[in-house]
């Protein structure tokens, strides 16, 4: 489930993003976190596990009218492998419909993945 980031859930969100190499350093992780809470064309989200109730994968975003570019995507070790990815970013075309989804150079692939798997799934007249 896609859930939107509020102050309570700071420290998970942090823990999550620290996955990715470009935040090791807790100065670069602080700044890339107010930047998400105090801008208005960017946004957390996070995937809380229905399972286990956990709240294991966070992905960050910048949008405009027309497109949203996923500029960060992690999920916790324990829980890779189990097609969170692509659950996240279905639920994320869902909550913005009518925009594009685009990625970084980092997260670009797993977009690409994720709109084959979609036309694929389109193509052979199932539902996602």
């Amino acid at each position: 489930m896609l859930i939107s980031y509020n102050q309570n859930y700071e420290k998970i969100a942090m823990g999550l993003l620290s996955y990715i190499a470009d935040f090791k350093a807790v100065d670069r992780l602080l700044d890339e976190m107010e930047s998400y809470i105090h801008s208005e064309d960017k946004r957390l989200y996070l995937w809380k596990d229905k399972e286990t109730e956990n709240i294991v994968g966070i992905i960050g975003l910048e949008y405009n009218d027309v497109v949203v570019l996923v500029r960060h995507l992690a999920i916790n070790p324990s829980f890779r492998n189990e097609g969170i990815v692509y659950k996240t970013l279905d639920k994320l075309q869902s909550h913005f419909p009518d925009h594009a989804i685009n990625g970084t150079l980092e997260t670009a692939p797993l977009i690409a993945k994720w709109a084959q798997k979609m036309n694929e799934t389109d193509n052979s007249g199932n539902q996602p």
